[in-house]
């Protein structure tokens, strides 16, 4: 059994110069997340402060301007929320990137929109939840005192709800980090491609599949950590 793995670990790692598989693999992996993650945020954002604002504002203020956008965001919400990532993936490029050459640049932009997309209606709803809980005495007070709606919820209400969704959102991160393993069904040569690739040349399996289900663990758990550090951070400033 221990030279079988011994055996396994060399033609996985050694052999051949193998383990670049498994780097450059890891590289486009935290490439796809963190672009897809910066996506998402902006785009959660958004979204979340349309539909809170459509929520918060009595029906006779709400402005045909104001329900055309909030409509859009259901059904973006609704869409996305509804259907697989994987569908997604697959209707991103072999629909709309259907004239685009297969590439790695090309799938690298393909999955990093994609995942962003996806990423982005369930920020918004976590955002969401974390702005409604904000007590309306905040908005008014903020309004009161001359601020705009959205300077209120730049320098006010965002912030707030920030630190109630932080642990939401790093849940988001984890799912999303764990999710970009799928990229292999357009080709991307991401952590699992790479470890796919290396089990075809050795007809080993075990070794390979291990080794990055272990480094997909050591990347959760080192989020895990820094999460934690920031939820502790934030704490101790709202003790001050």
């Amino acid at each position: 059994m221990w030279e079988s793995l011994k055996m396994g670990f060399y033609q996985t790692f050694i052999l051949e110069d193998n383990y670049q598989y498994f780097v450059k693999g890891l590289g486009t992996t935290l490439t796809v997340t963190i672009f897809a993650l910066i996506i998402g945020v902006i785009i959660g954002v958004l979204v979340a402060i349309i539909r809170s604002a459509y929520d918060q504002q009595p029906e006779r203020k709400k402005g045909l301007p104001l329900k055309i956008l909030n409509g859009i965001c259901k059904v973006y919400l609704t869409v996305i929320r509804g259907t697989p990532m994987m569908v997604q993936l697959l209707i991103m490029w072999f629909v709309v990137w259907a004239s685009a050459r297969s590439t790695d640049s090309n799938m690298m932009k393909c999955a990093i929109l994609a995942f962003g997309i996806n990423s982005g209606a369930y920020v918004a709803e976590i955002f969401r939840s974390g702005i409604m809980s904000i007590d309306k005495g905040q908005m008014e007070a903020g309004r009161s005192v001359g601020l705009t709606y959205a300077s209120t919820m730049r320098y006010i209400i965002i912030p707030q709800a920030f630190k109630n969704v932080l642990p939401a959102l790093g849940n988001e991160l984890i799912t999303l980090v764990k999710e970009t393993s799928v990229v292999t069904v357009i080709g991307l040569r991401d952590l699992t491609k790479g470890a796919m690739i290396v089990q075809s040349k050795t007809y080993q399996a075990l070794v390979p599949y291990v080794a990055i289900a272990a480094i997909y663990l050591v990347i959760v758990m080192f989020l895990t950590w820094i999460m934690g550090k920031m939820e502790r951070r934030l704490r101790q400033s709202d003790l001050r």
